[in-house]
């Protein structure tokens, strides 16, 4: 998901009614209730056989904050830090002991520390490690605490078991959600590595395994964000950095993530990393889910802003490991030291705040770099995973909180019959060494560089490959460059010049095309093919439009292979023959765009371990979201076509205008991210640029232009709360209601019954959804009271009709929904609220267990965005069970909706 701790603004229905309605049903006999259960706190937790959780602490009932971060000390004392406070210490009473509560003490850091001012805290990173506490501040410029984002090492000098000394090792410009986040120590425990989010600039280095010459490089027509989310974020994104233990050198080591919260090294000094996605962009082309990188010496992960993101295809940036799917990753660890079963000894885990999820991924190797198998480790619904480390006694420590949310620490520890003790790790394979040894290129100039590496450029495993190729690009380019050009080897001559591109010369720009096309474009394979198309790219980005006589050279060297069968080699050859104006590109480019939805890795929701239906229960707040996004899916693909085709200002007829518009008002109805209708508004207008004065009023009206709201971002047919909104409790909000409501605008409160959602899972005289009961005749049957308590409280109390139910497998993943039908060997289960025929079918010989959720599928709150005379209407409208005729309301008042 977009930040960690992220809250959507508008909330998602007054679905919390389902709990009132259905309170007086009658439970499932088969199943436990689901209230009044002893320990609500692991009663949540969905375990792996044999691992037994702890519940150690809730900071939050003590006033001590939401803690996001952690790690042990060299006397195996646990440091945490509050996201907006201070440092906190603690001694742990061993697993199993009979008071599990633990021993807290509030640091003061520095000799005049009296207060929080001039101490230490806001801490998204902490790490114990020579003699010292290591921590990555992160601070919104808060007035209150003087210490600004950086990274600080603190010293106990005197043995009084206080820090007294504070040093500051590097300031670091960037703050908040995508700020500076973690530290770890390397595998050889001689330095630190330090990651950051791509809202942290990033600082001079003294030296760069990534080379520093860093672009945008997409000849993609750049949209930033519609909704003005990082649109003044530049490459590189996110980073990695390596330094000394004094911070007296530092060299950036990898880069192009996103919002990488954490990274963790596996049992054979390799460096994983778990960046974000991007939530707005669900159902575009450019979208990216969660994922693990290899981030391996100058590795590039080509987050770039707005649509701009690379292509995993490119040869210039690495693909992940395995893509999650949507979320937001908070923490990433390795089980290597983990008193748990053989099986884990190669496992990451990878905290997901949003969906409270431990992803279990096993890595395995694969050449120089590796593939992984997934499992959900740990689950709890609600569960806002923070942080975690494995302590001394080789249990699993986690947090829960953020963003001031209730807090918790728990302990984690296999109790089961399988052998714990330490596995030796496995030897390197020989890719994985080559690629080392290539790696140690990345640095100064050395005169052997060219001659080792150069053989490897075309070396079958892209990350020897890549790994070659930088190596390549540390050398001086005046000792390569004609190298370069004069290869004929067409695979090494493909990556040479993408080297030569990104360091060479504008005078080389002719003959890197020369080169480039001596190549036998149809003896390629696929990738390869990919490859050299990404050449070109670089070539023009980097040197500028080919002159007339190589662009109808390299017009007619592409031409023929396009449309190919496959999406993405589609995706490239549109974009180069597009920039080129390549004659006959836009019929083929709208045959495409009409075609049936070609099948491609890289379109949103492509290949990922964790379907997006499945998490649609574990979060209201976001799943409903998912939910409606998945009922009417954008298709990627064309979006991709009709995006680029926004560039070709030439060779268009009125007929191929005219189903290149239509296809934009076709696309107003499919349901994407939050900034899915201003990302085709964007592209829209680019496009009206390229029509003749005349027809711009006719193209913008069939193109749907009277669909949208005046800033492009939404469509007009909802009409949102004016606000300002309030944090609503029973204690502020049955006040507003003690006197009988009279007066009220029908049209407002039908537009706040559909603001805020209510429509989707519910019926109103016979309009709506069909999952939760029919509220028609709601204000016959319950008070105000009953009503504001349901909506505000849905978990209070829970029937059995609509709960979720949790489902655990044998092969270690769960499923949550609602369990709709069931025979003798299988259930039907329902995911998705929106498409309740849609359903599951689990084979009940799979599942291991099954039990209600302790939590309603509906999200609580829901009215915050309301103010006080909007929540009065959407009372009144409930109460009048949509029917403008009854007294409650006054003449009918029409409320204009947003329009252009």
């Amino acid at each position: 998901m977009n930040p960690k701790f992220r809250f959507l603004s508008l909330l998602l229905g007054v679905a919390g009614l389902f709990t009132l309605v259905a309170s007086f049903s009658v439970l499932n006999k088969t199943e436990p209730a689901i209230n009044g259960r002893e320990n609500p706190k692991t009663e949540k937790l969905r375990l792996q056989p044999g691992f037994k959780a702890e519940h150690l602490y809730s900071p939050s009932e003590k006033n001590q904050g939401s803690w996001v971060a952690m790690a042990f000390d060299n006397k195996g004392r646990l440091i945490v830090s509050d996201q907006y406070g201070a440092l906190f210490r603690l001694q742990i009473p061993a697993a199993g002991a009979q008071n599990l509560t633990p021993t807290i003490e509030k640091l003061n850091i520095g000799k005049a520390a009296i207060t929080d001012t001039v101490g230490m805290g806001y801490a998204q990173g902490l790490l114990y490690a020579f003699n010292s506490l290591y921590v990555m501040i992160n601070n919104r410029s808060n007035a209150k605490f003087s210490r600004q984002s950086g990274l600080y090492r603190l010293q106990d000098l005197d043995g009084d078991d206080q820090f007294e000394k504070v040093t500051l090792l590097k300031e670091l410009n960037g703050e908040g959600e995508h700020g500076p986040h973690s530290i770890v120590l390397s595998p050889d425990k001689q330095s630190l590595y330090v990651i950051a989010g791509n809202h942290t600039d990033v600082p001079k280095m003294d030296a760069y395994r990534l080379p520093s010459n860093w672009q945008e490089d997409n000849l993609f027509p750049l949209i930033k964000d519609p909704r003005g989310h990082a649109n003044d974020r530049m490459a590189p994104g996110g980073w990695v950095a390596n330094l000394d233990p004094e911070g007296k050198r530092w060299e950036l080591f990898s880069a192009g993530y996103r919002n990488a919260f954490d990274m963790a090294f596996n049992e054979v000094g390799d460096l994983f990393v778990y960046d974000a996605d991007m939530e707005w962009d669900f159902g575009l082309p450019w979208y990216r889910p969660t994922r693990i990188c290899h981030a391996t010496s100058a590795s590039e992960y080509g987050w770039r802003t707005g649509n701009s993101k690379w292509s995993a295809t490119f040869p210039d940036n690495l693909s992940p490991v395995i893509n999650i799917g949507q979320g937001s990753p908070t923490n990433l660890l390795h089980l290597k030291d983990a008193k748990f079963p053989a099986k884990y000894k190669n496992t990451l885990l990878a905290f997901d705040w949003s969906f409270g999820i431990m992803h279990g991924i096993h890595l395995k190797p694969a050449g120089a770099t590796y593939t992984a198998d997934h499992e959900e480790f740990l689950s709890g619904i609600p569960l806002p995973l923070t942080d975690g480390v494995i302590g001394p006694d080789g249990a699993l420590y986690f947090l829960t909180g953020g963003r001031r949310l209730e807090s918790d620490l728990y302990r984690v520890y296999y109790d089961g019959t399988e052998n714990t003790a330490p596995v030796a790790a496995a030897p390197i394979n020989k890719e994985n060494e080559l690629r080392r040894s290539l790696e140690q290129f990345h640095g100064e100039p050395n005169p052997q560089a060219i001659a080792t590496v150069w053989p490897y450029l075309k070396h079958p495993d892209r990350f020897i490959r890549y790994a070659a190729r930088l190596a390549v690009e540390h050398q001086p380019v005046a000792e390569w460059q004609q190298k370069a050009l004069n290869e004929t080897d067409p695979i090494v001559s493909i990556h040479a010049i993408i080297a030569l591109a990104r360091h060479g010369k504008v005078e080389q720009k002719s003959a890197m095309i020369k080169s480039l096309l001596k190549v036998n474009f149809k003896t390629l394979s696929e990738p390869q093919q990919l490859d050299i198309l990404r050449a070109f790219e670089l070539v023009f980005l980097r040197t500028g439009t080919p002159d007339a006589s190589q662009t109808a050279q390299i017009i007619a060297y592409l031409n023929p292979y396009y449309p190919a069968k496959n999406a993405d080699l589609n995706r490239a050859l549109s974009k180069a023959l597009i920039y080129l104006e390549a004659p006959g590109v836009i019929p083929k480019t709208l045959a495409l765009l009409e075609a049936k939805e070609q099948p491609t890795n890289l379109t949103a929701g492509g290949s990922t371990a964790t379907a997006s239906a499945e998490l649609i229960m574990r979060n209201p707040q976001y799943g409903l979201d998912i939910a409606d996004m998945l009922k009417n899916m954008p298709p990627a693909q064309q979006t991709y076509y009709a995006t680029m085709l926004s560039l070709a200002s030439k060779n268009w007829t009125p007929e191929l205008h005219e189903r290149y518009f239509k296809w934009f008002y076709k696309a107003f109805s499919y349901k994407g991210g939050l900034s899915y209708v201003g990302f085709i508004d964007r592209a829209r207008k680019l496009a009206l640029k390229h029509v003749p004065e005349n027809k711009k009023t006719y193209y913008d009206k069939l193109s749907g232009g009277e669909l949208l709201s005046k800033n492009g971002n939404d469509l007009v047919k909802i009409t949102y709360p004016k606000g300002p909104g309030k944090n609503w409790k029973l204690n502020n909000a049955l006040p507003v209601f003690e006197a009988a409501l009279t007066n009220r605008n029908f049209e407002n409160g039908k537009n706040m019954y559909e603001a805020t959602t209510c429509n989707r899972c519910h019926a109103m005289r016979g309009e709506g959804g069909s999952i939760g009961p029919d509220l028609t005749q709601l204000g016959t049957r319950f008070s105000s009271k009953d009503m504001l308590e349901a909506i505000i409280e849905p978990n209070k109390t829970i029937s059995d009709q609509y709960a979720a139910t949790h489902f655990t497998l044998k092969n270690g993943e769960s499923v949550v929904g609602r369990l709709t039908n069931e025979n003798a060997s299988t259930f039907y289960v329902s995911q998705n609220p929106y498409e309740p025929e849609k359903t599951v079918k689990l084979l009940k010989k799979n599942v291991v267990s099954h039990k209600y959720s302790s939590v309603s599928i509906m999200y609580g709150n829901l009215i915050n965005s309301l103010n006080e005379e909007e929540l009065k209407d959407l009372m009144a409208y409930l109460m009048a069970g949509g029917n403008e005729k009854n007294p409650i309301f006054s003449a009918k008042t029409e409320v204009k909706k947003e329009g252009k």
